[in-house]
């Protein structure tokens, strides 16, 4: 049969059409990117999400959909403020968040937390984690002595000033309310242990390491910045029972 420029036209168009209607119906045929990591091909981890494939426009709410790690273990490992939108924060605003520290903290800082947190294999090589980051998973557990002898010299301390600089990082805050609640300056009532209380204060009030231990059942955090309400958050305690027996230790150090 001889085709015409008039009969060529529709057949061109049902083809097409046609091609994109049967895609579609055998889900080939997607308008937008899906975000999924390359997945490990062999051994017994085959088929899990590789985390060494994780990019800068992953969300947090990414991460906790492919790795099932709680949006609130991530906001407190990476110092995200309590009221920021943490499943809109990519992975990429870290670099900037915290572009004054010393070592780096970036998207190679969540591929190597979400390696460890899930006890996945990683190359440990450069990257950095933030204190917070590195306390929960020692409060977690099963981290070989490879990879807590790597921890010691790529974890960096967040001060007080520090996180409140990186805090203020509009890329950081998914709201404005948010950004503005960040950027308040720490000033806790002194000897009064409330939501605000870190760890160096207590100290600073006169309460030792010792008794501080004894009554969070554990190790002093590495990040003395650290909130008390957020390590008893992670850590599965009751704040307000933590927060009763600190009282009575600050109120006892007391002159």
């Amino acid at each position: 049969m001889r085709l015409t420029s008039k009969s060529l036209g529709p057949i061109v168009v049902v083809i097409l059409f046609g091609g994109i209607l049967f895609t579609t119906l055998m889900g080939w045929w997607q308008t937008e990117s899906v975000k999924e990591p390359v997945k490990y091909t062999t051994g017994e981890l085959a088929g899990e999400y590789n985390p060494a494939d994780i990019r800068g426009s992953y969300t947090f709410g990414d991460i906790n959909r492919l790795f099932n790690i709680p949006l609130e273990d991530l906001r407190v490992a990476f110092g995200l403020p309590s009221d920021a939108d943490v499943a809109a924060f990519q992975a990429k605003s870290l670099e900037e968040m915290y572009s004054g520290l010393e070592q780096e903290i970036g998207t190679g800082s969540l591929r190597l937390f979400v390696a460890l947190y899930n006890h996945l294999p990683y190359d440990l090589v450069e990257d950095a984690l933030p204190a917070p980051a590195v306390d929960l998973l020692i409060a977690r557990g099963g981290l070989t002595e490879e990879q807590l002898a790597y921890l010691e010299t790529h974890t960096v301390s967040l001060d007080a000033a520090a996180v409140q600089e990186a805090a203020a990082t509009p890329a950081a805050i998914a709201t404005p309310e948010a950004t503005a609640a960040a950027t308040e300056e720490h000033v806790p009532e002194a000897g009064l242990v409330a939501g605000k209380t870190t760890f160096q204060d207590l100290l600073d009030w006169g309460v030792s390491q010792e008794k501080i231990e004894e009554i969070i059942g554990g190790p002093l955090p590495v990040a003395r910045g650290m909130l008390v309400k957020d390590y008893c958050t992670q850590n599965g305690l009751s704040f307000s029972t933590i927060k009763t027996a600190l009282q009575a230790a600050v109120d006892a150090a007391q002159p």
